[in-house]
């Protein structure tokens, strides 16, 4: 790992009026780990998503991306720093094809101009077919070849939230951000899931961050955990110390005298 972390969220909090919906909120994600945020629904996980994604500005502390500061740089220049992101909701153009989608998400990397675009002068060949080449590569990586030319509104919930995770891969990051990659899944999807998350760090060298509620899916692609409760840190380290730590147990079941109980009573 590198000795500069990736990403630094430092002290961070974030207020909404006269809520506080993060509250110094730290951590660090090393280059190429797997890092999830956990909790409740109501627990900060999103918003801290929403804050590294320049979405929002924090009210207090810092985000350091790559050693520099990530909140002095413009929303729009979030995917050119190599940082991408996909959504709880699918945010996808329904009414094009897959191949299309994932085309646009390697607009960051077009160095044409409109005119040269336009007349298709040999530069702009060249960039299309480098832009191709590496679409491509992650249709196959994704295994997606079947739906290559179909459009997405025709598609089933679960392939079209793999189409989002492939279009955030065209834009080449350096640091993916998932947003519950498991939300909407059956039991087969979320399992092929958690490969693809495990071939995207190990075979491109992506770092992730993920929010995700699905406990196995977090156990099997997990470096390490962050555990967050009314938007604040609970617990930090390996999903198995974070899992059997009682603060975690007692925000999603009960009191831990509550869960002896109920555990008694099976």
């Amino acid at each position: 790992m590198s000795a500069v972390p990736l990403l630094q969220v430092k002290e961070v909090g974030m207020r909404f009026g006269g809520v506080l919906a993060v509250n110094r909120v730290g951590f660090e994600v090393h280059e190429g780990e797997v890092f999830t945020l956990i909790g409740p629904n109501g627990a900060g996980k999103t918003t801290v998503f929403n804050l590294i994604s320049l979405i929002y500005t924090p009210t207090a502390g810092e985000i350091l991306y790559r050693g520099e500061s990530l909140t002095a740089q413009p929303a729009h220049r979030i995917a050119a720093l190599g940082i991408a992101r996909t959504f709880q909701n699918i945010e996808l153009f329904e009414h094009a094809t897959v191949l299309h989608n994932l085309l646009i998400g390697r607009h960051t990397h077009r160095q044409t101009g409109l005119w040269g675009d336009l007349l298709f002068t040999p530069r702009a060949r060249r960039a299309e077919l480098d832009a191709r080449e590496k679409v491509e590569r992650v249709i196959d990586l994704l295994d997606l070849q079947h739906h290559r030319d179909s459009m997405v509104a025709g598609l089933p919930y679960g392939v079209r939230k793999v189409v989002e995770l492939a279009r955030a891969l065209c834009t080449e990051p350096r640091l993916l951000l998932l947003d519950e990659p498991s939300s909407g899944l059956n039991v087969e999807e979320t399992d092929d899931m958690a490969f693809w998350i495990q071939d995207i760090r190990d075979e491109l060298g992506v770092t992730v961050l993920m929010v995700e509620h699905d406990m196995s899916l977090v156990s099997k692609v997990s470096d390490r955990v962050l555990a967050m409760n009314q938007g604040e840190v609970l617990a930090l380290g390996t999903p198995a110390e974070v899992q059997a730590d009682p603060a975690v147990v007692e925000a999603y079941l009960g009191s831990v005298d509550d869960v002896a109980t109920l555990r008694r009573a099976a």
